[in-house]
């Protein structure tokens, strides 16, 4: 029985069949995505059911980093509480089955959008209805009750800013190979520019268009990717998609890896739009949004940065060259540095 990399197949089948009893073994492996972080698999059985298992990357990992038990109670608690997540099958802790702790969930379908060539599964006048879904999805999640779903204990309730730049500032010290001044630049920068905490909800930490499953009108369906959740100031999700969301205006290399952002195409609106529409649905002031877009960007560069550690750590398991990813670290943290300027004589969006 043949194992794509990262998965033990037998061994994953037995765990399947004991938290699936309905599925028809044999079970089949496919991975999706590029598995620069967790490793995401399709799982098919023999009457054509199908799940997700989710597994940390090959290599070595930073502490801390790609914990599976989190994300299973993450979405474990927000399924219930009508957030549009996968619902949970299973977690399995046991590292000896497959080599790490890995978790099953439902397979949620639709489009994942994640290049210009995913839009051709998009049509496009389902474009701006997939944009302020997006935004509608995450104004849900941030008025999600976090004590009343039981997750009032996963992180501190206040100085989420100060500790992203703490804890991100670690992670860049641990993972870094080579000097990159901006870094630190902006790391003290925005350390001198915290804005106020005005309230406490779930921060998915990783928001985008990528990260969701889409149907055919643009409505999102299901969230994923819950590696880099917490608690803390829920305009910082949105800062994170300001981030991520390239309009037609913006400098070609924010488009990072060379190609061009699929939030480019015609029918996307712009991160003005979005962002008004977030302030609309949750009432929240966006004056904090630029020193959020620019964390976004920061912490982007630094969590690519672990990639390159690891790829280099770990030739094997690299998928793409590590040394062609150190100029898109530099154009991150150049963004970081721009969208700081801006602030300073007032950007907003």
């Amino acid at each position: 029985m043949s194992s794509p990399p990262g998965i033990d197949v037998a061994a994953v089948s037995a765990w399947l069949s004991g938290v699936l009893p309905d599925a028809t073994p044999p079970f089949t492996f496919a991975r999706i995505g590029d598995g620069r972080s967790n490793l995401t698999f399709r799982v098919e059985d023999a009457a054509g059911g199908a799940w997700i298992v989710r597994r940390p990357p090959l290599g070595q990992l930073l502490p801390g980093a790609h914990d599976m038990a989190r994300e299973h109670r993450l979405i474990a608690a927000l399924h219930p509480a009508g957030v549009r997540v996968p619902e949970p099958v299973g977690l399995c802790a046991d590292a000896a089955v497959t080599g790490a702790p890995f978790y099953a969930m439902e397979l949620v379908p639709g489009h994942v959008v994640t290049d210009v060539a995913g839009l051709e599964s998009l049509p496009a006048s389902a474009r701006s209805r997939a944009a302020l879904s997006l935004v509608d999805a995450l104004a849900e999640l941030h008025a999600v009750d976090v004590d009343a779903i039981g997750l009032g204990d996963l992180a501190r309730h206040h100085g989420y800013a100060e500790r992203q730049l703490k804890g991100w500032s670690r992670q860049w010290e641990a993972s870094k190979t080579r000097e990159v001044p901006a870094i630190d630049r902006v790391r003290d920068r925005l350390a001198a520019s915290v804005p106020e905490q005005r309230r406490v909800a779930v921060v998915h930490g990783d928001y985008k268009l990528e990260n969701v499953v889409i149907d055919d009108e643009g409505e999102v369906r299901a969230i994923l990717d819950w590696e880099l959740c917490t608690l803390g100031d829920p305009i910082a999700d949105l800062g994170t998609l300001m981030a991520y969301w390239i309009q037609d205006d913006d400098p070609v290399a924010w488009a990072l890896n060379g190609m061009a952002a699929p939030t480019r195409a015609p029918g996307f609106p712009s991160r003005a739009t979005m962002a008004g529409r977030y302030a609309e649905l949750t009432g929240d002031p966006l004056d904090g949004l630029a020193f959020y877009e620019a964390q976004a960007c920061w912490k982007l560069a630094i969590i690519i940065q672990g990639v390159v550690r690891r790829f280099r750590d770990t030739p094997e398991n690299a998928n793409v060259d590590p040394d062609a990813l150190d100029p898109v670290i530099d154009v991150l943290v150049g963004r970081a540095e721009a969208v700081l300027d801006d602030n300073c004589t007032g950007r907003t969006v």
